[in-house]
């Protein structure tokens, strides 16, 4: 490279990771993502490590979990001794930008105080933008908290202000953090509204197996207390919000357009990820905040410098891992403070040093209208709730378990274990996995409380597949 590489972050809000062929969707709504995918670096086990919009961002921004950023529910600020991945690109001669939803201020809606925007220099967004625009009526504001409306849906609207910022500044090194509402619903309408036409082509199509299994449940098996199972409200919302990640698609697509028309395709490392994911009302009263798939897992692609050509890494990586992987990927250095690790180091076969492995696990905290806690391997998922600590926590002091899945047979999380007889070796072994990542994060200890024993009729889990 001639200079410093720029750094584009294409951020989405509640997008599942199986919108993508490469994750098994048929409906072919993300073909530009699973293209770069192919050529570029496809993080195929990406997971958030809390699922909701402000702790989430929290986490991006700094590198740190929400309990470490302070950020565990919505409606609370960044604290300003946490160092930002804006600050970091600041301090490397960066022009730093950021567009679309912010989702950490303290105040209203609108427009964020300057002293709260996390060291960006340009700026035009709006701290939840699902309050102050929909989706032909794109409103953000500018860094002298003018409003400023700008034309088309507002995915488009967004792009076209991106693909602006860069025009502007191609001369110069830039990183830009492009925000999108999309495909999260608009809130006061309690709808995904994809552009004109777009729902239409996506209705009564392709419905993820868990969500096409559970709206018949009467209960969603292991619920958490007080959760009132609704029935899912996938065959209300899908189409739309088929149609929504659509045209996502293809703003990624024209992105990555004007990079190449402006020579700047190779030198520009773009990353491609969501907050959380999305249930559709299936496992609570709300679309994520939970443990399962459906909330966590999210679709992460990486192109450009290093990332091009790294294929498709199997480990697992959490959102935290992303910041210090961007600034590894830009040759700068990674803040002490980041609790996440770069992926470099293990692209393209090469793996970690003996002494410091890859995790083969995610931890995830869950918090606000419900508390709890999660650890994942490649194989079994653990999870504990509390339910005697009033939402908006920071944590508990008392858990329970509440789930356990072998994903390896149960792909969908349709059959949960916690309880079983059978399968207690495994969850004591989770049980240790995540007490260790609470003291290690969160500087606690916890009591969790082991589920009623059930018999299930299984054969009792080997020693070998308690490791998996």
């Amino acid at each position: 490279m001639s200079k410093k590489p720029n750094v584009i972050v294409f951020f989405t809000d509640q997008q599942r990771w199986d919108c993508m062929a490469a994750h098994g969707n048929p409906l072919g709504i993300t073909p530009n993502l699973d293209r770069v995918a192919r050529h570029g670096t496809h993080v195929y086990n990406s997971f958030t490590c809390q699922p909701v919009c402000g702790p989430a961002r929290s986490c991006l921004q700094t590198g740190m979990y929400a309990s470490e950023t302070g950020v565990y529910r919505n409606g609370l600020g960044l604290n300003p001794e946490h160092e930002t991945l804006a600050q970091c690109f600041n301090d490397a001669g960066y022009r730093t930008g950021y567009i679309g939803k912010w989702h950490l201020a303290t105040g209203g809606r609108g427009p964020v105080p300057e002293d709260q925007r996390g060291g960006y220099q340009y700026w035009l967004a709006a701290n939840a933008l699902e309050g102050t625009s929909d989706a032909y009526d794109c409103v953000v504001y500018d860094s002298d908290d003018r409003e400023v409306k700008l034309p088309g849906y507002r995915v488009d609207a967004l792009t076209d202000a991106a693909i602006r910022f860069v025009d502007e500044r191609q001369n110069d090194p830039f990183f830009l953090f492009m925000s999108f509402l999309e495909p999260h619903h608009q809130n006061h309408l309690d709808d995904y509204p994809p552009p004109d036409g777009y729902r239409e082509m996506y209705a009564g199509r392709w419905t993820p197996p868990d969500l096409a299994a559970l709206p018949t449940h009467p209960q969603a098996e292991g619920e958490y207390p007080g959760a009132i199972p609704t029935g899912g409200s996938a065959q209300q919302h899908l189409a739309g919000y088929w149609g929504m990640i659509k045209r996502l698609d293809e703003a990624y697509g024209r992105l990555l357009d004007a990079l190449k028309s402006l020579g700047l395709l190779e030198d520009t490392i773009v990353l491609f990820t969501s907050d959380h994911a999305c249930h559709f009302r299936t496992r609570n009263r709300e679309y994520k905040r939970s443990c399962h798939e459906s909330s966590i897992r999210i679709p992460t692609v990486l192109t450009g410098g290093p990332f091009t050509g790294g294929g498709t890494l199997g480990e697992l990586v959490s959102l935290v891992d992303l910041p210090p992987t961007l600034l590894d990927g830009a040759g700068l250095e990674i803040p002490d403070q980041m609790s996440g690790r770069s992926i470099l180091p293990i692209l393209g076969g090469k793996g970690t040093t003996r002494a410091n492995p890859w995790p083969n696990d995610v931890f995830v905290q869950i918090s606000e209208s419900g508390m709890g806690r999660a650890v994942r391997t490649k194989r079994w998922k653990y999870a504990v709730h509390s339910d005697q600590t009033q939402p908006g926590a920071a944590g508990a002091a008392r858990y329970g378990e509440a789930y356990l899945y072998d994903l390896e047979a149960d792909p969908y999380e349709l059959r949960n274990l916690i309880g079983y007889e059978s399968h207690r070796p495994v969850a004591d072994r989770m049980q240790a996995r995540l007490l260790r990542y609470i003291r290690e994060v969160e500087g606690e200890s916890p009591e969790i409380v082991p589920a009623d024993t059930r018999q299930s009729g299984q054969r009792r889990v080997s020693d070998a597949e308690v490791e998996m």
